[in-house]
């Protein structure tokens, strides 16, 4: 009973803030499963699977404020799913540790560089919609799905900056669709994946997905009403902590 308790508090708490934020689930769920002793290959699973309920739950959100443009929704999911499922694919083959260690740095760049960019993502400016801007776009969305099927935390976060970056979208708007694109259908997609692969810590799911799915309401709601000032340092602060929490795993 104390482990489930445990599950609940910690599933709700962190995906709340990555809701929050758009990203970073993983940096206190994930430690948490491999600390009540599960493998680390069952802990990733069990982890992909129970974070697709925060994408549900900030789906319900978001859909009610109708912020989501379809067709900038399908460049997202068509270009980074194959990644996903890429990745998903060669996680449990390939010796991890330097490319946590580098995707900590970079994360750590990433939170710096938003502290250093005071205007960044505080108001909509769209750029970047021609075809060439899309393909350059999802490229790099690509390439980070390929990060979030194959390592454990923070991914979310690459694609909320990178919407902000280069494709104008304020942080209100970059993390509704983090949420939903890759909360729900990113995670969604490696979950299936890594099941196939896998065993996955089946009665722990139902406690996961209950504060997974509270988290992920409370913290789209909690993005909604805030402002674009107060998301984005906090996205700050998430960035650094999870890429300190990369680096540490590896030293």
């Amino acid at each position: 009973m104390l482990d489930y308790l445990i599950l609940l508090l910690v599933s709700f708490l962190a995906n709340a803030f990555s809701a929050f934020v758009g990203g970073g689930a993983g940096l206190l769920q994930l430690p948490v499963l491999l600390f009540l002793g599960l493998p680390f290959s069952m802990a990733l699973a069990t982890h992909k699977l129970a974070t697709v309920a925060l994408g549900v739950g900030a789906t319900l959100r978001h859909c009610r404020e109708r912020t989501l443009d379809l067709r900038f929704s399908g460049v997202i999911l068509a270009s980074g799913l194959p990644g996903v499922v890429l990745g998903a694919n060669i996680i449990l083959q390939v010796p991890d540790k330097l490319a946590t260690a580098s995707l900590g740095v970079l994360t750590i760049g990433l939170g710096f560089y938003s502290w250093l960019s005071p205007a960044l993502g505080q108001q909509l400016q769209l750029k970047h919609r021609t075809f060439t801007g899309y393909l350059i776009g999802s490229f790099v969305i690509f390439f980070i799905g390929i990060l979030n099927g194959s390592l454990t935390s923070g991914t979310g976060l690459f694609v909320t900056l990178w919407l902000v970056y280069w494709f104008g979208l304020d942080y209100k708007s970059a993390v509704a669709y983090t949420l939903v694109l890759v909360g729900l259908f990113w995670n969604g997609s490696g979950a299936l994946t890594l099941m196939l692969q896998t065993e996955v810590r089946w009665d722990w799911i139902p406690v996961l997905l209950v504060g997974s799915f509270l988290g992920g309401y409370v913290g789209a709601h909690l993005s909604i009403v805030k402002s674009n000032k107060m998301i984005k340092r906090t996205f700050e602060v998430v960035t650094i902590l999870v890429g300190i929490k990369l680096i540490s795993g590896v030293v």
